[in-house]
This record gives C-alpha cells, structure tokens and sequence, in this order.
C-alpha cells in the first residue's frame, strides 16, 4: 500500500477545489484565487487550511474508519454530529459534506477554521473539564441522535481492544513478554468489564467525544475561547468516557511529556462538577470516571499495539514518525507494568 502524506496529496486538494466548487462557505468565491496550506494529519485524517483573502476555512479529508463505519458513512458521521454541537459554540462550524467520492475517493468535510494553539495540560485543566460538561449537558432530540449508542459501555471498549490486540498478538513481530503480559491484561479486563452494570442500572448519557487528547483542543488565549475540533468518532454515552481518557496516561503522554497528578485528576474533577446541573451526575461522576480508567488505558495500549504492527509491516496508510516512536514505548514492558499492575492485584477489580 502506498504511503499517504498530506504535503503530497495538496495537489489533489486543489483540483477538487476546481472541480467540486463548494459554495456553503461564507463569503467564499469558487472562482477567486485561493491558497492551500497543510494544517495537521492524523492517523485517518488530513487537514488543509484554506485561504482567499480574509476568509479561512477547513477541508477535511477522512481515509478511514476506526469505530466500524464505510468511508461514506464516516465522514457523513462526522459531519452530522457538529450540526447537532453548533449551538453549543464548542466545535468548528459545518459547511458542507461531500461523501460522494465524485471528485476524490475519500470523504470530504468543510468547516469553519479556528484559530489558537494546542491545550496545555498544567494551564487548562479546568477550562477543559468546563468545556466537556456544556457538551456533555447539550439537549438534543434523542430521535434524531445518530450516534453509535455505548448500551455496555466497559464491554463496547473490551471487545474493540481485542480486536486491535490480536493483530499484535497473531504478529510475528511481537515480543514474547509482551505477548504475556497482554495476554494477562486481557483476562483481566474480560473479567473486570462486569463492573459496567454500574452504568446499566445508572445510566446518564449524552454526546461524548472518546477523543480528548490534547492537540484537538484549539484554545485562543487573546480572545479567551476554548474548541474540541476532532469529532471522527463520539459516541451517545456516559459523560465518564472523555473525563477519564482526558486524564489517564496513554491520553496525556500521547504528545507530551505529562502524567496527570492526583491533586491536578481533583482540580480537574472539581471543575466538571461545578458546572453540572444535575446533582445526581455531580455526585456520581468521580465513581463512574474511575471505573472507566483501567479500560480507557487498555484502548490506547491496544490502538498502539495494533498500529505498531501495522507501521512495522507497512500497512497504516498514513504515517507519521513520531508516532511510531510514541508507538514504541505504548508497547514497553515496563511502561504497560506502571498502567496495569496496580490493577491486576486489587481485588476490587474481580468481586
């Protein structure tokens, strides 16, 4: 499979421009000259800033699924969930779909640019963790919600790592202590995931991200404004889903070189409930987030395992060096020991 760069694909960009003519943008002019510039790539993601005199919006180009969908469906997933965040101010602005793949084989996306810089860990925990509870608080009619429901919510996360894990544990690439010790994590989490009857028989659900990571916050310190700009893959689910991958290790070491204090998990708690209207949310949400740590860790170890393999044999289609360095330590014995031990022998986990 050949590699996918999004300095090579602008190009393509800018015939689809020319070709396709959207004309949902504001002010846009199909026939002015504009620039294209490349914005970030993700790992089923590219996107490119556009520009034509003061005006500046986002093309977003999606190359695959992680949550099961066909690329048609993907990127029209994407698309439909900013409609229903619009007013709530919190995400880029939805322009247009394009899922035809008349132009360009993969989903087209436009929105709105926003302008700022990445979130900072040690600056921005209470800002984020008020973000998430407007979101989280958004009122949307239930019937017109398409978004994947999270019914066994530990058991929806077991089961799609097991299916990362296994290409890694099938792999001829895999180290033997690795493989073991995975192995054993696994078993573990299969027998732990009956702690979802928590959410079962308590269930507050809403619109969740899954994707809280640092660089898909877009924070304008002038302007004081805060943005969750990736929304490839949320969920209708409990709000405890984005608290705890927001604050466990594979999320925060992911692009940086922070692990999240217990005093700085409380401050950021604390944050999330002053905004939470309803008490009984705020009263249970520290338990609910807790029970979630342990399988949102196993996510991000299974993610990396998974594409590890897949980086190694060639066959991740977009690719970027510094994640397959991040990818190797996710896949270190003693790293994956400081995530799971303490849980392999509680026996909290097991009754």
């Amino acid at each position: 499979m050949p590699d996918l760069s999004i300095q090579t694909f602008l190009p393509q960009v800018k015939k689809y421009l020319q070709a396709a003519r959207p004309l949902n943008i504001p002010n846009w002019l199909p026939d002015k000259a504009f620039t294209i510039e490349a914005l970030a790539q993700g790992e089923y993601n590219m996107n490119f800033l556009i520009q034509q005199d003061e005006i500046s919006w986002v093309l977003r180009c999606n190359t695959g699924s992680q949550i099961g969908l066909t690329k048609q469906e993907q990127i029209a997933y994407e698309y439909q969930t900013l409609v229903l965040l619009e007013p709530a101010e919190i995400a880029p602005i939805p322009y247009f779909l394009d899922n035809s793949f008349r132009f360009l084989p993969y989903g087209i996306l436009g929105m709105s640019y926003l302008a700022g810089e990445k979130l900072d860990y040690q600056r921005d925990l209470e800002d984020a963790a008020r973000l998430m509870a407007k979101y989280h608080q958004l009122e949307v009619s239930q019937e017109a919600v398409h978004l994947i429901r999270e019914d066994h919510p530990l058991s929806l996360t077991f089961e799609r790592c097991q299916r990362m894990m296994q290409v890694y544990l099938d792999s001829d690439l895999a180290e033997p202590n690795i493989k073991a010790y995975l192995q054993e994590v696994r078993a573990w989490a299969n027998e732990a995931r009956h702690k979802e009857e928590y959410y079962i028989h308590d269930p507050w659900n809403g619109i969740i991200n899954t994707e809280v990571n640092n660089t898909n916050w877009i924070v304008d310190r002038q302007a004081k404004t805060f943005h969750l700009v990736d929304w490839e893959k949320p969920l209708w689910g409990d709000p405890s889903q984005d608290l705890s991958h927001f604050r466990v290790p594979t999320t925060t070491l992911w692009k940086t070189n922070y692990r999240m204090s217990e005093e700085d998990k409380s401050k950021m708690m604390r944050a999330y409930q002053e905004e939470i209207s309803d008490p009984h949310l705020r009263n249970t949400i520290n338990e609910r987030t807790r029970l979630r740590d342990p399988f949102n860790c196993l996510r991000g170890v299974s993610w990396c395992a998974m594409a590890w393999v897949q980086y190694r044999m060639g066959d991740h289609l977009l690719k970027n060096p510094d994640t397959f360095r991040k990818l190797s330590l996710y896949v270190d014995i003693n790293f994956l020991r400081s995530l799971f031990d303490p849980y392999l022998t509680s026996k909290d986990w097991v009754t």
